[in-house]
């Protein structure tokens, strides 16, 4: 074991490891942060208890989770890389006849861990934990899971009872200035306010709640008569608690199904065509994702290392812009193939196709061209649009923006000799 991995690849996994996860909880936090805030929003709105918040991000988990991962894989072995690169410890492992495939065995064996685990999460995970998001937030909706009342509005119970509180506490089981309207099947009305009032269980009837007022007035509105005015110190008022919906049955979205069921309904003959397509286009989307991740320690390699004598971060730039970009043309593509317009295999694995002969491309250049750079057109434009900058603003202002072992040392030696010659000419 000890000649299958050596220091040397433990040195690269502690490398790779530590920034990968920091990327990865990074990553997540910063995708899961406005969606808390909405779902704050929502909750405070429709009354629901606050813990209903976290019981719905961690549901939301397995679906940031499908980016973060990939992302956190390809920026820790790309900071691995470039850390060896800009410390000359690459070029020392590459002197002693390491080959980057070699330096690459670390790091795949995390991409083959990180796939399995991927592939459990977009397979398996996630569509059950989008179901049980789905559900929470219908029962949140209809009070199944226990909705306050709002406080300064007019709350309708059913539809012969309307109840109004100037204060509640106790989550919610303690009112305070209640006012009450209730109508009977006769058409006879009750008006009732109430200094406070507290819900109490009915252990007869289950479906059932009691309202107990205290200190209060009952107005009896009789149809054809004069209303009759009753004061009390304590009542029970009977509560009817409307009868609540049944969630939905799994499947109105395909990115509920697991990837057995959308092959099943992907691939058989009962299925519309409207359902295969949309099936087949889940099914694919979620396989183009998961085998997208072995070919990102490629992508980062050649993103990783700068030209000699530089310390450009272009590459690190470039690796977000082309995960998360790719990650939004898998997107569109299920969403397009989903409607029928193209068929699933084309729309999904075409542009894998055309990554995939990339990035093979960008790591022959680096790995097995002498001098060979993967991104070196843009690596010149940078430097061009840097050596412009610097014409235009000069050095003291581009302080802080280029780093300083970045300006050109042949317009600073240039500079240099247009002095010389001033001041040969002034003397």
């Amino acid at each position: 074991m000890s000649r299958f991995i050596t220091s040397a690849d433990r040195y690269i996994f502690r490398l790779t490891v530590v920034p990968m996860l920091g990327i990865f909880v990074l990553a997540a936090s910063l995708l899961m942060l406005e969606k808390m805030l909405r779902l704050f929003e929502f909750v405070s709105t429709e009354g629901g208890p606050i813990g209903v918040v976290f019981s719905m991000l961690a549901n939301l988990v397995p679906e940031y989770a499908g980016l973060a991962i990939p992302l956190g894989l390809m920026l820790g072995v790309l900071f691995a890389f470039r850390k060896l690169a800009m410390s000359s410890e690459l070029d020392v492992m590459r002197a002693v006849g390491w080959s980057y495939t070699r330096l690459l065995r670390v790091p795949y064996l995390i991409t083959f861990v990180l796939v399995a685990l991927n592939f459990a999460i977009v397979g398996y995970i996630q569509p059950n934990a989008r179901f049980a998001y789905e559900e929470m937030e219908f029962e949140l909706q209809s009070g199944a899971l226990g909705a306050s009342i709002k406080v300064g509005e007019f709350n309708t119970i059913d539809r012969r009872l309307a109840l109004r509180i100037e204060g509640s506490r106790d989550d919610g089981r303690q009112l305070d200035g209640i006012f009450a309207r209730l109508e009977d099947s006769r058409g006879q009305v009750l008006s009732i306010t109430a200094r406070e009032g507290r819900f109490l269980a009915n252990r007869e009837d289950r479906n059932t709640l009691v309202l107990r007022l205290l200190d209060g007035t009952i107005v009896h509105d009789v149809v054809g008569g004069s209303p009759r005015v009753l004061s009390f110190s304590q009542h029970d008022l009977p509560i009817d608690l409307p009868a609540l919906e049944e969630f939905r049955a799994r499947g109105d979205d395909e990115r509920e199904y697991v990837l057995p069921q959308l092959l099943e309904i992907g691939w058989s003959p009962e299925s519309t065509s409207m359902e295969r397509a949309a099936s087949q286009a889940a099914f694919n989307y979620r396989m183009v994702e998961v085998v997208m991740m072995l070919l990102l320690p490629l992508l980062a390699v050649a993103l990783a290392i700068p030209p000699k004598r530089s310390t450009s971060s272009l590459g690190v730039f470039l690796s977000i812009v082309i995960v998360v970009a790719y990650h939004k043309i898998n997107q569109y593509g299920s969403d397009v193939a989903a409607l029928g317009q193209v068929d699933p295999f084309l729309a999904l694995w075409g542009p894998f196709a055309l990554m995939a002969a990339a990035i093979l491309w960008m790591f022959y250049q680096v790995a097995f061209v002498p001098g060979g750079q993967a991104i070196g057109f843009l690596e010149s434009f940078w430097k061009k649009i840097r050596r412009r900058l610097r014409k235009i603003l000069g050095r003291d202002k581009l302080k802080g923006f280029v780093p300083d072992d970045e300006f050109d040392d042949e317009d600073d030696a240039g500079a240099s000799s247009h002095q010389r010659e001033g001041l040969a000419g002034a003397a």
